[in-house]
């Protein structure tokens, strides 16, 4: 099935997806709350809900949600209507993607270390729940964070929000629109603003390669780095060894955008 062959959505569709979406976050993480109240219904509250399993059961829960709204409003259920099947990108272009993702990630988190908001957020309290994690707990972590959450992300916004956005509008306008949701559903201005940053790169290599695929292998490596990372290395600390990454990880991003560029003009 070809989606030109169907007829554009309406725009109001899309935007009443992302809000169901939203709703079935909130509905499945009170749900998963309440499960993991009664399966340790001894351990304090900021233990429970601020550590490693409460960050697993809102990752499941807003995981979940995703998948389900996609499912329910993406008709018929056609991989072909997410942009999931493979694009124009080879092997090493998938590589020079990923590697791209990385670097920005990796520019972002300094840039947050330097501007001494790494110790606050969401993000800061998702270092802290993983400190430490091994074992099963991490493969937990790593598949739940990594894999289905960047998967879900990914599937819904990039694969059914932008493409669905890019049948009624201009490309730019699409990614920019499905960026900003992107960071808004994270709530925290913090983690907002820097998904929204990644957002945008995510949402641009999905135009570049015409697939969603990529976008999804991006953030699935770059979630499961980070919960690894998390884990076994800790953060980052010092305004020099920052800002040497800061330098280092922005010249590769920069670099990777530049041969994508060319790449595409082939």
């Amino acid at each position: 099935m070809d989606e030109r062959s169907l007829a554009p959505p309406r725009l109001w569709t899309v935007f009443a997806a992302y809000l169901v979406a939203f709703v079935a976050i909130v509905a499945l993480s009170l749900v998963a709350a309440g499960v993991l109240r009664s399966m340790y219904p001894d351990v304090p509250d900021p233990a429970l809900f601020d550590g490693l399993p409460g960050l697993i059961a809102g990752g499941l829960a807003s995981s979940m949600a995703l998948l389900f709204t996609v499912a329910l409003f993406n008709r018929p259920l056609e991989p072909v209507l997410l942009r999931l099947v493979p694009g124009w990108e080879t092997g090493r272009a998938l590589a020079v993607m990923v590697v791209g993702m990385l670097a920005l990630g990796q520019s972002l988190d300094s840039l947050t270390m330097l501007a001494g908001l790494g110790d606050k957020g969401t993000l800061a309290a998702m270092r802290g729940a993983l400190a430490d994690a091994v074992g099963p707990e991490l493969f937990l972590a790593v598949f739940v964070i990594g894999v289905l959450a960047g998967s879900a992300e990914e599937l819904f916004f990039r694969g059914y929000m932008q493409t669905r956005l890019g049948q009624r509008m201009p490309p730019v306008a699409a990614v920019l629109i499905t960026a900003t949701g992107f960071g808004l559903l994270h709530l925290e201005w913090i983690h907002a603003l820097l998904a929204f940053v990644l957002g945008l790169y995510l949402g641009w290599i999905t135009e570049v390669a015409g697939s969603a695929l990529p976008a999804i292998a991006c953030h699935v490596i770059n979630n499961a780095l980070f919960t690894m990372l998390a884990a076994l290395v800790g953060t980052v600390g010092g305004a020099g060894p920052n800002a040497a990454l800061l330098v280092t990880s922005g010249c590769v991003f920069v670099g990777s955008v530049v041969w994508l560029r060319r790449c595409r003009t082939w």
